[in-house]
């Protein structure tokens, strides 16, 4: 089934895995990466994008994430970062979208003396900025940030404790992400421990590079509260029939940020029809549907939902249906949730 492409960008959505370096626009990084001399792969910004989706198309999540170089390499002042944030925003409004949250790590962008306290504040204004713009011509929009911490990366609780100092200024929440294979979630325990007697939340990046285990540590070890990706959640799935840690899963609501068409380009599922999603879907996981990188696989909250629609026959209640698991699954208060799920239940 094919949904009516423009009804569906106008769908009311929740996009909760999107990270902001991952969002540029091709030509915002042309004009940024002139201004400081950073040599790209092309000149033009049609070039430029199709550059960065075939080279993330590699089947190989740590070459996909190698693409990340020039983005990041143009996201190093505080005026490009407010830029970034800002047009990330209203990209995200132009695409139907009322609540986002973008993540990032606030440690990658220090080359040019930024310290990260300086990064985090500089990306709060442009978020402030775009929802502004965005109010103005109509459009309600919220998006706030989950400070990010590469677990490659010496663990430390800096990142942790950013999150708590912004906890009410922009900051939603706390995320690992990077290579999954040989950098396990519990290398940042004590992050973690700290967040949760905080009562602050966090989500991991877990079973997309690797398997089910990844998955069981991130929640059974770590305590996440939402999961990045956890397609190979599937593992313990036999036949319809739940393992006991795939059930505890279900059972516990414990939100699963699917990235259909980044998973095809890093080899985790084949193609979008072969994606667990629509499996888990149907068993009753909370499933959400997310565009991961929007730059690297040239995507859109809207082009995730009509490859679902195009391979498993969705129509526009479930995009509904799943945008509402999403809202319910973002970290923001209790209220702001159920604004959010009356918004997308009154255009369903």
């Amino acid at each position: 089934m094919s949904l009516d492409l423009e009804a569906l960008q106008a769908f009311p959505k929740v996009s909760l895995h999107d990270h902001l370096d991952g969002g540029l626009r091709p030509q915002t990084i042309i004009e940024l990466a002139g201004d400081i001399g950073h040599p790209l792969p092309a000149d033009n910004a049609d070039d430029l994008g199709q550059w960065f989706a075939e080279s993330a198309n590699s089947g190989s999540l740590e070459c996909y994430l190698e693409t990340f170089d020039h983005t990041i390499a143009v996201m190093q002042t505080a005026p490009n970062l407010r830029r970034v944030a800002r047009e990330f925003v209203e990209d995200l409004a132009a695409d139907g979208v009322i609540y986002g949250e973008t993540r990032w790590a606030p440690e990658k962008h220090l080359r040019h003396g930024l310290t990260e306290t300086d990064a985090i504040e500089a990306v709060r204004d442009g978020l402030a900025e775009g929802m502004a713009a965005c109010r103005d011509r109509g459009h309600e929009i919220d998006v706030r940030q989950l400070l990010t911490a590469m677990r490659q990366a010496e663990p430390t609780r800096d990142i942790a404790e950013l999150t708590l100092r912004y906890r009410r200024d922009g900051v939603a929440g706390f995320d690992i992400a990077g290579p999954e294979k040989g950098y396990p979630p519990s290398r940042f325990l004590e992050s973690f421990q700290l967040l949760r007697r905080s009562s602050a939340y966090y989500t991991i990046h877990a079973g997309e590079a690797n398997g089910c285990e990844s998955i069981w540590e991130a929640v059974q070890v770590c305590a996440a509260n939402r999961i990045g990706h956890g397609v190979a959640i599937i593992e313990d799935i036999q036949h319809g029939t739940l393992g006991d840690f795939a059930a505890y899963v279900r059972n516990e609501r414990i939100p699963l940020e699917m990235c259909p068409s980044s998973n095809v380009q890093t080899g985790t599922v084949s193609s979008i029809a072969e994606h667990p999603i629509h499996s888990l879907d149907r068993l009753g996981f909370r499933v959400t549907v997310n565009p991961d990188n929007r730059l690297m696989s040239a995507t859109s909250m809207t082009s995730e939902f009509a490859l679902l629609a195009d391979a498993f026959d969705y129509t526009f209640a479930d995009v509904g249906r799943l945008s509402i698991n999403t809202a319910k699954s973002a970290f923001a208060p209790y209220e702001v949730r159920r604004a959010l799920v009356q918004r997308i239940a009154a255009a369903g």
